[in-house]
């Protein structure tokens, strides 16, 4: 749902990560765009604003969404399943996807959509009131108010809350090192592995993405992984093949991964959506590759987030619907087996 119209904005700080340059343009170093902004412009994202030689983050504390959600929603299946998230977005993002589904914010200004001002230690309360153990920065691109995100996420771990990002992944690496500490989970989508479709549907590239996961790996961060498949863009057998093995080969096994049905949205409405049937073969070919814990989401289909155990096979988890069905107080181990399965469920 929008945060509250009636209170009106006056968020906003100055940017972090940012050089100046001749006649008052500054170089924005958050993210691999290198955005060189001129005085009274933005940059890609639309929230970072120069004024007057200095970058400006006019996102910071402008929030435009607020809702309570499954967890399951964001999608991370293996992070505290069942619990609710207190979820929160301001405008921007870095990237263009045609197909965006969160459009009417995500390319925006900050000034162009409805918001209130709410500080970090303001979302703390909030989720406390509404009960959620766990915020998550999400709808847009978080990493675009990566000094809100961070502000926000480190109060909330001083509060005892965890944080989840919700993200593209595209950001230099300084900057996501002052974010990794404050973290505890991300799903990083992963709109293919071709740099080509990288370019000409969300005009980013694929390598900082990759650099991306791997750091929040390395760092301890849990990562699951959405891939969206659309119709003649990256649902290539072959594509969905080398994304498979890339992951199995650099850590992921043991990392969800969601192939997403697309349906028709924003700047894409010539496509149709995605075949059910391409999503169940590129489950068989991620499993063929080694992955554990496959999922299908964007689909009403009979098991398409069930969890299983990659040791026996027998179903542990059962959900449909964002309703979560599982062993009673599960702590990660196979009822039948005994085998441990990765995640944090307790």
């Amino acid at each position: 749902m929008k945060a509250k119209s009636e209170d009106a904005c006056q968020a906003g700080r100055e940017a972090e990560y940012y050089v100046p340059l001749a006649d008052g343009a500054v170089e924005c170093r958050l993210c691999p765009h290198l955005c060189q902004i001129a005085t009274g412009k933005a940059g890609r994202c639309r929230s970072r604003v120069n004024r007057e030689g200095r970058l400006w983050a006019d996102a910071y504390g402008a929030v435009c969404a607020l809702q309570a959600d499954p967890v399951e929603k964001k999608p991370l299946l293996h992070f505290h399943p069942g619990r609710k998230c207190f979820s929160l977005a301001a405008a921007g993002c870095n990237l263009s996807c045609r197909n965006c589904q969160n459009w009417g914010i995500s390319q925006a200004a900050p000034s162009e959509v409805d918001g209130r001002r709410l500080l970090p230690e303001e979302v703390v309360g909030m989720a406390v009131a509404c009960a959620c153990p766990m915020v998550a920065y999400t709808y847009t691109e978080p990493l675009t108010y990566l000094e809100y995100t961070r502000d926000c996420a480190k109060a909330c771990h001083e509060a005892g809350l965890k944080n989840v990002l919700v993200t593209a992944g595209y950001v230099n690496p300084e900057p996501l090192a002052d974010l990794l500490p404050w973290l505890d989970a991300a799903n990083v989508d992963l709109k293919s592995f071709s740099d080509e479709a990288y370019r000409s549907v969300c005009r980013a590239r694929l390598a900082p993405v990759l650099s991306t996961l791997e750091r929040m790996r390395e760092a301890g961060v849990w990562v699951e992984i959405t891939n969206l498949l659309i119709p003649g863009v990256n649902d290539d057998e072959g594509m969905v093949r080398q994304m498979c093995r890339w992951l199995a080969g650099h850590g992921f096994a043991d990392r969800p991964l969601h192939f997403s049905r697309f349906f028709p949205q924003y700047r894409m409405q010539d496509l149709p959506p995605t075949p059910v049937d391409t999503l169940l073969r590129a489950r068989d070919v991620a499993r063929e590759c080694g992955l554990n814990y496959v999922y299908l989401g964007n689909v009403d289909l009979e098991g398409a987030e069930d969890t299983r155990c990659p040791h026996c096979g027998r179903t542990v988890i059962r959900r449909r619907r964002y309703r979560v069905d599982m062993p009673e107080g599960f702590q990660g181990y196979c009822p039948e087996c005994g085998t441990r399965m990765a995640g944090i469920f307790v």
